[in-house]
């Protein structure tokens, strides 16, 4: 995962954050925020990458939401944004 985290710009998830709040009202949305939130402080957290991604692959259908509004979203993600190399 370190090479994830190396690619995560602050920037990014500072706008990821903005937009979210700002256009996704969905309640189910508000975990990713706030995992956001906390990567935002503490960018090098191979923990909270990993929280990150387990909280994407639980978003269901409101995944759609997050990438109309921050369609770079998937750089955020370590490995396979949707899971389907999972077995």
């Amino acid at each position: 995962m370190s090479n994830a985290i190396d690619n995560i710009n602050f920037a990014n998830i500072d706008n990821a954050i903005k937009m979210l709040n700002k256009y996704a009202n969905e309640t189910s949305i508000k975990p990713l925020i706030s995992v956001l939130e906390a990567l935002r402080e503490d960018i090098h957290n191979e923990s909270l990458l990993a929280q990150l991604t387990d909280t994407w692959r639980n978003l269901g259908v409101y995944q759609g939401t997050v990438l109309t509004y921050v369609p770079y979203f998937y750089t955020l993600i370590p490995d396979d944004i949707f899971g389907d190399d999972l077995k």
